[in-house]
């Protein structure tokens, strides 16, 4: 099927500056910018309508939104593929301590959904790293699979492993990267994940008495 495709009109933004002047009258709808301010007086004072689309564009870019920035810019986006498998650790770690929380002993449980918490709390970070390097929403997979935890015991010394393997890697990461941004909260992240692999040893460490 085809479809009738039209050249959008050229914004009006004479338009814009009658409805700036009902709102504030007093007040110059487009600041200037440190370049304008080295200019001489009577050119800044020019009329707001004599600009052309493209100086109120350049005007209103907002500092820093450079097209490779410091921080999640090219360093960052060599580093996506291991961003992502991150996130997916992250959310698949989470349902592991949530069932951990439903099937574990009754003290433990409040602890678990924390740590639980925390995972989610990594994903939405390495969600928002992902959009500000490429400017696009990451999906992860979906996995509604049941988790069987089993015994107790085993079911924290596999969650320990886990943990220190992601601090690790963390800082591996953290290390292979030039981004300092990126960086520093991957390192960030390690401590977290090492923090809670000492939770859980401490959590195996009674356990292991329960079961004497």
């Amino acid at each position: 099927m085809e479809q009738n495709l039209r050249t959008p009109e050229p914004y009006d933004y004479r338009q814009y500056d009658r409805i700036w002047q009902r709102v504030a009258p007093t007040l110059e709808p487009y600041p200037p910018s440190d370049t304008e301010s080295a200019q001489p007086q009577a050119v800044q004072q020019a009329p707001t309508s004599q600009l052309t689309p493209a100086q109120v564009r350049q005007e209103s870019q907002l500092p820093g939104a450079t097209p490779n920035p410091c921080c999640m810019g090219s360093a960052a986006s060599e580093m996506l593929e291991v961003l992502t498998g991150f996130l997916e650790e992250a959310l698949a770690d989470r349902r592991h301590y949530l069932a951990l929380s439903r099937q574990g002993p009754a003290w433990a449980r409040q602890r678990l959904k924390e740590i639980a918490a925390g995972k989610l709390e990594h994903a939405r970070h390495l969600l928002a790293i992902y959009y500000l390097v490429t400017g696009e929403c990451y999906h992860p997979a979906v996995n509604c699979e049941r988790i069987y935890v089993g015994r107790w015991c085993p079911a924290l010394r596999e969650r320990y492993h886990a943990e220190a393997c992601n601090g690790l890697n963390y800082v591996r990461a953290a290390e292979g990267t030039t981004d300092p941004c990126l960086a520093g909260i991957l390192n960030a992240m390690s401590a977290d994940a090492y923090r809670w692999a000492n939770e859980l040893m401490s959590m195996l460490e009674r356990g292991l008495q329960c079961e004497k």
